[in-house]
């Protein structure tokens, strides 16, 4: 069960940074961008699905995650939790344990078969759902997972994460449109804040303008801009 002393939330978003960038799962490669599912290309890259082969990192982020949704939402605001497929599953394996809760998980799409199911687990109607994830960039699988839930019978309004890219304009609001609050730990500002010790400054610098203005950045390096 969770046994957590509700650090700051400044100093769970500088702890989440330097774990991330301890383990290399930021990648800043300015001279040979990233192309993106979107087909923006970005000088920059993480991959929260490293954080689940280090035990030690892995528990306190799962804390932080907890301590997070408590604050924001409450002590017994939730029946159980949920994982999105696939990076969301185990986050929403490891806090259903410490919150001692049920859990189900969420496919992207119905399987197909069978019952043509696309939560997992039982879910009862009515029943208060957290959806958990790993990251998001713009949100939208995130409300595609949440009204799988709800199509389910459940209620779900609030997703915990450990990153959000935070460079997109209109992403909270969107959610928030949809009935959906996010509660994250850090975001690409935290990790630039801390990533002097392990890129150089130019780097850090090129990372930045595209931080500022990503359509535009990834225009001008041949990908693709705003839609």
């Amino acid at each position: 069960m969770f046994a957590n002393t509700f650090p700051d939330r400044a100093e769970m978003a500088r702890l989440t940074a330097r774990m991330l960038l301890e383990i290399k799962a930021v990648n800043f490669r300015p001279e040979n961008p990233y192309t993106l599912a979107s087909g923006m290309v970005s000088p920059s890259y993480i991959d929260c699905r490293e954080l689940i082969s280090f035990p030690r990192i892995r528990s306190a982020l799962v804390d932080f995650m907890v301590a997070t949704v408590y604050r924001d939402a409450g002590f017994e605001a939730f029946d159980s939790v949920a994982g999105g497929e696939t990076g969301g599953i185990p986050y929403g394996a490891w806090m259903a344990d410490r919150m001692g809760l049920p859990m189900q998980y969420v496919r992207k799409k119905p399987k197909g078969y069978g019952k043509n199911s696309q939560v997992e687990g039982v879910l009862h109607p009515g029943q208060r759902v957290l959806l958990a994830e790993d990251m998001t960039t713009d949100g939208g699988s995130k409300v595609k997972f949440v009204q799988a839930i709800r199509d389910a019978g459940g209620l779900c309004n609030h997703t915990a994460l450990v990153f959000f890219y935070d460079i997109f304009p209109g992403t909270q609001e969107r959610l928030a449109a949809e009935g959906i609050r996010l509660h994250y730990l850090a975001t690409w500002h935290d990790v630039l804040a801390e990533a002097g010790d392990y890129f150089d400054a130019a780097t850090i610098a090129e990372v930045r303008k595209f931080f500022a203005d990503p359509f535009g950045w990834s225009v001008a390096h041949g990908g693709k801009g705003a839609d």
